[in-house]
Parts: structure tokens; sequence; C-alpha cells
């Protein structure tokens, strides 16, 4: 019993050293602007084999961490109909088959450079050609880019090298002593069982997990909802692992064809904490398994094999992305975010190495080479968001403001703007109205709206746009600080031309009351105010005394915020009816 309770102790003493070393190093990292994988990998390098010593298998950390890689992606797969993945098809077998061609190519003839037979230098350069999704997807996310058009390519070329897994293993077999024997018939078989649990999957994602979502959600068992969540993801992972192909692949597809179900939310949810904490173990084990002893051994090798596989795969990646008329800075950032290694580079190595094409420490070398990239390629996207081209606006098909004329100038198109613009336009006012998004323009054009594109916080775009003959001035802008300058611009250069506002809160409000708005209103006060009237209404209040209320509560919002325009946040706090004692600014 005593050594039960000790190897459990010890067990749990690992449990909370890899919580506790990603709680501590990713809010450090990501405070001193370094992001959040790159304290992940730092964590674990610092409690693994060569740091701590907490941990010596990295890899049986590796293998269960590899869920959250399958889980991301399908998350990814949720949010992606099948018709908008039809819709990305020459993004995928088009861009995606240049990228992976040309860089096989290229790394191909790097590993022959380095010093590798034809053979291995096929092999290293193939496995590093697979760049990280777990990297590539957090990155993205973090950066807001992963719904984007250019996040979306990139998606669309991670989801062929996914693909290209299964030819590369099927290549390395080849390339086997005594793999050319294989028979047509052992190639047709797997080729056949792969197809056949792709349609497996496709028929169950059709015709069989919405009713049993429906089932289950009968039931009314939350537990068992989450349990049957996680029982789609990795039991499509594990029907594409039987037929040959990538787990990640097999997830995503699954997210897909759930993409349009009515528990599609309700899948995401479930999955999302454990989607979280097992990409973080999966960074904190890429980590562990760097092996300072094999780069202590081969450091000349490594570094140098670093350096030329990534600087070569980013220009070809730089080269294809212009070739096929990406602009400079997304064909950088590309590069910037998909030069490293993956982690399929594990299975293809390992697999490289049992069939006898490589030894043990070779796979070692590559295998810290493909790590040491993953490392580096948070730094190489912090460096090319500190010191790369900013991205462009693409104004294809977009007009910029001259000499307009209109009774109201409005500065921004977004939902707020659009609604602004409706009761103008219905009295029959003249409305000028520019945007500084090319994407946001181009849509209203569908809807039979003119807008220009311009920066409102521009006097010569104002001046264009018709603010010095504009009856009045709409600021509908979604950005705080852009609005203000904005107003104190037009306030300073047409001093006559009445200002009117969208604020986000209160106290940005106050800020446009100092910058000299006529008038400004918050974006969620009317409907707020109009949602608890309804709310007084459905309780039985009745309708004259629940008008007389909202007269009131309006009455003391306006005193609240004149005297907050004089003394600060604060100010008319007395004025608030809360639910709770006084607060410490009214007590006394």
């Amino acid at each position: 019993m005593a050594v039960e309770a000790s190897g459990a102790a010890s067990e749990l003493v690992q449990v909370v050293s890899l919580l506790a070393a990603g709680v501590v190093a990713v809010p450090l990292f990501k405070r001193l602007g370094l992001g959040s994988v790159l304290g992940y990998l730092s964590a674990g390098l610092a409690i693994g084999p060569f740091g701590l010593g907490l941990f010596t298998d990295a890899h049986a950390i590796l293998h269960v961490a590899e869920l959250g890689v399958v889980m991301f992606l399908f998350i990814i797969g949720l949010e992606m109909e099948p018709s908008r993945l039809w819709g990305m098809r020459r993004e995928i077998f088009g861009l995606g088959l240049a990228q992976v061609g040309a860089c096989i190519a290229a790394l191909l003839l790097v590993g022959v450079a380095v010093g590798f037979p034809v053979t291995v230098a096929f092999v290293a350069g193939t496995g590093f050609v697979l760049t990280s999704t777990a990297i590539v997807m957090q990155l993205l996310e973090e950066r807001g880019s992963l719904s984007t058009p250019k996040g979306r390519r990139i998606v669309a070329i991670l989801l062929l090298e996914d693909l290209a897994i299964v030819p590369l293993l099927a290549a390395v077999a080849l390339l086997a002593p005594g793999g050319s024997e294989a028979s047509g018939i052992e190639r047709a078989s797997a080729i056949g069982i792969a197809l056949g649990s792709v349609a497996a999957l496709v028929v169950a994602g059709r015709w069989l997990l919405n009713p049993l979502f429906r089932l289950l959600a009968a039931a009314k068992a939350r537990e068992v909802m989450t349990g049957a969540a996680l029982l789609v993801v990795l039991g499509s992972a594990l029907a594409m692992q039987f037929g040959g192909l990538s787990m990640a692949m097999g997830a995503f597809l699954a997210g897909v064809l759930l993409s349009e179900s009515s528990f599609r939310h309700q899948l995401e949810a479930d999955v999302e904490p454990f989607r979280g904490i097992l990409l973080g173990l999966f960074f904190l084990g890429v980590g562990m398994s760097l092996d300072l002893a094999v780069i202590a051994a081969n450091g000349g090798l490594i570094l140098l094999s670093v350096a030329a596989y990534m600087v070569v795969k980013s220009l070809v990646i730089y080269g294809v992305a212009r070739s096929l008329r990406a602009s400079h800075s997304e064909a950088l950032e590309r590069a910037a975010l998909m030069a490293q290694g993956g982690e399929f580079a594990f299975v293809l190595y390992a697999a490289a190495t049992g069939v006898g094409i490589i030894d043990g420490t070779t796979n070692a070398i590559l295998t810290a080479t493909v790590i040491l990239s993953m490392v580096v390629t948070p730094l190489t996207v912090i460096a090319f968001d500190r010191f790369g081209p900013k991205a462009s606006v693409s104004r294809d098909g977009v007009e910029v403001p001259e000499n307009l004329v209109g009774s109201a100038l409005i500065i921004g198109f977004g939902r707020f703007g659009q609604i602004v613009s409706q009761p103008l336009i219905s009295r029959g006012c003249s409305v000028s109205i520019i945007d500084t998004n090319a994407d946001n323009i181009r849509l209203a054009e569908g809807f039979g709206f003119k807008v220009y594109y311009g920066d409102g916080a521009r006097l010569d775009i104002l001046r264009a746009a018709g603010a010095a003959t504009a009856r009045a001035i709409l600021i509908c802008v979604d950005d705080r600080e852009m609005a203000k300058r904005i107003a104190e611009i037009a306030k300073a250069e047409f001093p006559l031309i009445p200002v009117l506002a969208r604020a986000r809160d209160r106290e940005h409000a106050v800020a446009l009351i100092h910058a000299g708005v006529a008038y400004q209103i918050r974006e969620t006060v009317e409907s707020a105010l109009s949602l608890g009237e309804q709310a007084l209404l459905t309780i039985g209040d009745d309708p004259e005394a629940a008008r007389e209320v909202m007269a009131e509560v309006r009455r003391r919002d306006a005193e609240r915020l004149e005297l907050e325009t004089v003394g600060g946040i604060y100010a008319g706090l007395e004025l608030i009816r809360g639910n709770a004692a006084a607060p410490a600014h009214r007590a006394g």
C-alpha cells in the first residue's frame, strides 16, 4: 500500500508541475510580448529531462497531447461548412500542392548540401515540409487571423499537408531496402482501406450523428453530451488512423460534417476546454523533447540544418505566394508562420527509422532540428510583427471621395452607421459615407449603398467628403480613440457644423463631450432601456407606470452624465439605483 501511495503521489507531483509550469510561464511570456507558444515550449524544457528532470519520457506526454491538435482541427471543421470547404478547393489543391511540391524539391537539395545521402535528404526534407499545425493555428488564433482570407489560405495549405502525410509515408516504404518488392495488391489494399475509412466517416456524419445527439439531448444529461462530443472527435480520429490517414484530418472532417448541425455550438463548447488544455500540454511535450545532449554532440550540424531549412523553406513559401498573386506583406507573414517543421515529421522520421532508411542518431538529429525550428518560429513571427511591412488595404473596386456634397456626412459604415443612415435616406437627405474597411465598402455596394474609402481622421479626406458643406457630421466608427480624434479635428476645422457621435460607454461619452460634439449616444443605451421597459411590462407592470419609470431613468442618466462631465466617472453616483449596500464612494 505504501508503494502504491508513493507512486500516486509521484504522479500527482508530475501533474501539478505540468499545470504550474504552464500557469506561470504563459502569462509571463505573454506579458513580455513573446506569446503563449514560446512560454509553453520554455516551460516544457525547464521541467523536462534536460531541465529539472521532473519528467523522463516526453514522448509519452506527446502521444496524449497530440489529441489537442486533433481537437483543434475538429473545432476548425465546425466553423467550415461543406459549401465553404468546397469553395476552398483551389487553395487546398492549388496553393497547397504548389507550396508542398516546391518545398520538397528545394529542401531535398538542402539535405544533399548539408551532407545527407539522397534518400536520407528526401526523408529529412519532406519531414520539414510538413508545417506544425498546432503552432501555426495557435499563432493565427492569437493574432485574430484565423477567420480572415489570408488565415483561411494558410489553413488550406495545412489541410493539404495533412493529406500529404499518406503519400509521403508510402514513399518512405518504397524507398526502404526491399520496399519496391511490396505487391500491388498490398498497395491497392492500403488505398482501399483509407478510402473506406473516409466513406464510413462521411456516412456516419451525415446520417447517424444528428439522430444520436437528438436522443442524448432528450435525456438532459450534460455529462453524457460532453462524453458524446469527445467520442465523436476521438472516434473519427481513430477511424482515420486505422485507415492510415491523419488523426487530425479525421477530426477536421467530422467537424465539417457537423458544421450545419443544430448541435454545433454545444459541441464546440464541450470540446473547447479539453482542446485548450491538451494543446498546451502538446507544446510542453515538444519543449521536453528538445534533447540538449544530441544538440551538444551535433550542435554545428543541427544549427546549420535549422538555419538552412528555415531560410530556404521561407524563401520558397514567399516565392509561391507571390507567384499566385499574394501581397508582399501576406507572403512574408506566411513565410514567417510556416517556415518551421511540424509534428508530422516525428511520424515520418520514426517510419523511416523503422524501415532502415535512417539510423537512430540521424533520427535524433532530424527530430532536434524540427523541434528547434518550432521553438524559433514564435520569435520570427514577433520579428515580423515589429520590423515587417504593414499590410496595405486592398482598394480594388473602391473609390476615394472627391468634392462630395451632402446634407450629412457619415464616418464609419459598420452595423451602427448602417442603421443611422436609414432615417436620413428615408427622408430624402443626401448622405455622403466614408469608411476605411474596403471589404465593408464592397459588401455595402451589394445592398445599394455608395460608400467611399477614406480615413475620417485626415483633414483632406474630410474636406473631400464634404464636411465643410454638410449640415451634420455623424461619427459612427467603432474605435473610441479614432472617434475622439475625428471629433477634435471636425470641431477645430468646421466649428459651425454640428458633430453627432457614437460612444462606446460613459467614459467615452464624456471624452466626446469634452471634444465638442453636439450630441453623443452610447451605442447600447437605447436598446438596453427598451429591453428594460419590455421587462417591466412582461412581469406585469402597468404600461403608464412603466413609461413614467423609464422617463425617470432617462432623466437620472442624463443628469449623471452632466455631473460626470465635470466631476469624473464617480460623480452623480447617488443617482444610480443599486440592489446592494451603498458603494464606498457614496458612503459618508
